[in-house]
């Protein structure tokens, strides 16, 4: 697969670039260039378009490519495995690192600001390959989107390995989307000793997403958590 690391020194090299990379080239250049420009750059130059709107519709088109392919490659399993599985396909870490080693961090526009490291930051370049996916759909609708998503990303017909509970599938879902981690509290405990009931509700940023129950606390967790997977 190409890499950007090459010495590219005019817009129209690295815009060419980026399309060899992607696997997809745009009939409506300002897309892809919007694509790659930070707010930090777009705020320096006026009429400059940043990625902020197309990171928002690609994460949308991503997860149903990913789900997609999921549902067709795994008819044996259900909505819990597909929803964990599916959060370790389009984990933030997971889109920053395909985005470093194919080095389209070269290619990003940023202002002043943001230095070099900022080239580099996961949380940038997992925008920009969800504004890169949000591009190409607007572009080329779907077929586009899977050809950039399958090039990015890899075969998503290969199964991915979910974390190892639903309590670990929600906090990786929260983290990766900025709503930090998942507060779980008892609401109510009955039953006799020997087989007790406990109900737990999950609250995520401060908003109750879900409840759960079972003979533990550990138990009303996670199934609490598995309830919550769904809600979103």
């Amino acid at each position: 697969m190409p890499s950007l690391r090459k010495a590219v020194s005019r817009a129209e090299d690295i815009l060419r670039a980026v399309e060899e990379t992607v696997g997809y080239s745009f009939a409506d250049r300002s897309l892809l260039q919007a694509a790659l420009t930070h707010p930090s750059y777009a705020a320096e130059h006026a009429g400059a378009q940043d990625y902020e709107r197309l990171e928002f519709l690609g994460d949308a088109v991503l997860g149903l490519i990913v789900a997609e392919a999921l549902y067709q490659a795994l008819p044996e399993s259900n909505e819990g495995d597909l929803t964990r599985r599916k959060i370790a396909a389009v984990s933030g870490a997971r889109l920053s690192r395909s985005a470093e080693e194919l080095g389209l961090s070269d290619a990003i526009a940023l202002g002043h600001g943001e230095g070099a490291h900022g080239r580099r930051a996961r949380s940038i370049l997992e925008n920009v390959v969800e504004a890169l996916i949000g591009a190409a759909y607007l572009d080329g609708g779907l077929a586009a989107a899977r050809t950039v998503v399958f090039r990015l990303l890899g075969d998503l017909a290969t199964p991915f390995e979910p974390p190892r509970d639903s309590k670990s599938a929600l906090q990786e879902y929260t983290q990766a989307h900025g709503l930090g981690l998942p507060e779980y509290r008892v609401v109510d405990s009955s039953g006799p000793p020997h087989d007790p009931r406990f109900a737990v509700e999950v609250f995520v940023a401060g908003r109750l997403v879900a409840r759960g129950s079972g003979r533990s606390k550990q138990q009303a967790e996670k199934a609490a958590a598995s309830a919550a997977l769904g809600a979103f």
